[in-house]
């Protein structure tokens, strides 16, 4: 028997609920996992919440986590028990043991410990998309990040400083912003009031070319707002709540502007992707351009109580669970 954390029903976080379940037995292309860390992010709130839907009730959240190799099953090569793996984005992370997909784990490098590549892979994959793949950033540009002292934000800002990118970092408190600064970010906007007038006033009228929001409902208009014309809303997280209610037309009349609404699943999908960003990912923070911060440690029992954290906005960088 193992524990794990389940959603019997959607709704606030007293639908979390630690269970006791039989083993798992890997099936034809999958491992048994052993997880040693455990990631925490806003998307297990949406799936808790309903709105991402889950495929059927119960069933555990949690999209990343890294841990050992017990078993493989039919036809998995590559991986043998005792491996070190993580993974950034598969269902059913909040328990002691899980099976997964082989293709969806990438193995880690000596150097990197559980902890850190659970507090990093959704994160840092998450950057690498929004940073080269959504968005080919320029050395020299100036971006604005929402959430700039959250788990996605910091390594933005220090992914974006090695690029050569000037940050522009929206946090809600002085505290938050001096973290943002620590890790890169060049100017610090406390708060969504006037952000528009702020931006323009930090850009000497020009703007940016990008925004980058996981906060969503609260800043969309805002955001779309510090954009030069022609510029790209990446609206990739839905924090305060989902945007609704968009027309084309605020596209237009804002200099024609361009929408985009990713997801790391779709950038991932295929395995050269996800290698791909994970050499990336394990690249910059063996050569010391990004240092992942655990803010927050949580026992796998105390999983209501990380994501009531993580929605409060009461934490900074990455919020972990240890099995």
């Amino acid at each position: 028997m193992y524990r794990a954390v389940r959603i019997h029903d959607y709704g606030g976080p007293e639908v979390l609920t630690l269970d006791m379940l039989p083993d798992p037995v890997p099936g034809r292309g999958e491992i048994l996992l052993r997880q040693e860390a455990i990631g925490v992010n806003f998307i297990d709130i949406y799936f808790r919440k309903g709105i991402y839907k889950l495929p059927s009730l119960p069933a555990v959240p949690g999209m990343e986590g890294a841990g050992v190799v017990e078993a493989v099953g039919a036809d998995v090569t590559g991986l043998a028990p005792g491996d070190r793996v993580a993974y950034p984005s598969a269902l059913g992370s909040y328990a002691e043991l899980r099976t997964i997909a082989a293709d969806r784990v990438v193995t880690l490098p000596p150097d990197i410990g559980f902890d850190t590549a659970a507090a990093a892979m959704l994160r840092g994959l998450t950057v690498h998309m929004l940073l080269q793949e959504v968005y080919q950033a320029k050395a020299g540009e100036t971006i604005l990040v929402h959430a700039a002292a959250g788990g996605v934000g910091l390594l933005m800002c220090q992914w974006a400083r090695h690029l050569g990118l000037r940050v522009i970092g929206v946090v809600s408190s002085e505290d938050k912003g001096e973290l943002a600064r620590q890790n890169g970010a060049a100017e610090i906007l406390v708060g969504h009031d006037n952000l528009a007038a702020r931006v323009r006033k930090l850009t000497d009228g020009a703007m940016v070319p990008v925004v980058y929001d996981s906060v969503g409902k609260e800043t969309f208009v805002a955001s779309l707002d510090c954009l030069a014309p022609r510029g790209l809303m990446v609206s990739y997280g839905n924090a305060s709540g989902e945007v609704t209610g968009i027309s084309a037309g605020m596209l237009a009349t804002r200099g024609s502007l361009y929408l985009t609404r990713p997801t790391l699943a779709t950038y991932i999908a295929q395995r050269p992707a996800l290698l791909k960003g994970a050499a990336a990912l394990f690249d910059m923070i063996g050569q010391g351009a990004l240092a992942v911060r655990i803010g927050q440690r949580f026992a796998l029992a105390e999983a209501a109580a990380a994501q009531q954290a993580l929605e409060a906005r009461a934490t900074t960088g990455s919020t972990i669970l240890v099995p």
